[in-house]
């Protein structure tokens, strides 16, 4: 790391789902806590598996700490942020802990339930839009609600894909979400902006997590021949624009969709 980005006075607040690809217990999550907590920022680490939290907030601490003590306060926390009043309850519970709301906010929550148009089920495409758009959606307005009260300035950034941009096959229903979480980054950033605070959206490409993992290998292969660099990217990619867009290096950016994808699709 050449040089400190402008973030240790921040509460940052990464949210997920509890699932294994992107929320803040684990891959793509996990490394953006670790990143904005390197950078100085305090962590409020929540996701649906609270222990996963638990674990990833035990990860933050100083570097040989032999007890995995936090460094500086950070704290875990669990919701189903798909939930209204879960979400709301989250946004209460962190300026309770902290005494302020978080300026930083990450949503990472992210799931799949593939199958073809022509066979995908009410309840997979209701699941999946639930949990990667509307938890979004609801984040980004209860942290908005409380920075606007508090007159706190800040940064917004959710996660979509880079299926969000082009589709996909056997993914109607998550290619739809993540459109959509552009789409609403975009707007809440012409609404935000007179209140001092910024919006945007990180397009992951095809990440190195449990979720991608799963992937049978000829097919890796066939994606990995696609990507201009040569190789799938790594949670601690996405992690380190996270942390860009989260500073105040980043101050006259927003509405911004930052593709990480080695240039896949381009």
């Amino acid at each position: 790391m050449a040089s400190q980005l402008r973030l240790r006075s921040a509460l940052a607040l990464v949210t997920g789902s509890g699932v294994p690809s992107q929320g803040a217990g684990s891959g793509i999550g996990r490394a953006i806590s670790v990143r904005l907590a390197a950078e100085g920022a305090a962590v409020a680490a929540c996701d649906l598996d609270g222990a996963a939290a638990q674990d990833t907030v035990r990860l933050l601490g100083s570097p040989g700490s032999e007890d995995g003590t936090p460094r500086g306060k950070h704290a875990a926390f669990q919701a189903d942020v798909s939930q209204g009043p879960a979400a709301r309850r989250l946004l209460e519970q962190v300026q309770a802990c902290f005494s302020r709301p978080p300026s930083v906010v990450v949503s990472c929550a992210g799931i799949t339930r593939d199958e073809f148009l022509l066979h995908m089920s009410e309840e997979d495409w209701d699941r999946v839009i639930a949990v990667n758009l509307k938890g979004t959606f609801l984040v980004t307005q209860a942290a908005a609600q409380a920075l606007v009260s508090s007159g706190v300035r800040g940064s917004i950034i959710n996660i979509s894909s880079i299926i969000g941009k082009v589709g996909n096959i056997g993914q109607t229903n998550y290619a739809s979400s993540k459109a959509g979480v552009i789409g609403l980054t975009q707007t809440a950033a012409r609404e935000l902006g007179r209140h001092g605070i910024r919006c945007n959206s990180v397009l992951p490409g095809f990440i190195a997590t449990p979720m991608t993992q799963k992937m049978p290998e000829k097919v890796k292969d066939k994606v990995t021949a696609m990507i201009p660099l040569g190789h799938m990217g790594d949670p601690e990619d996405v992690a380190d624009v996270v942390a860009f867009l989260a500073s105040e290096d980043s101050g006259y950016i927003t509405g911004a969709s930052v593709e990480v994808s080695g240039g896949l699709f381009m």
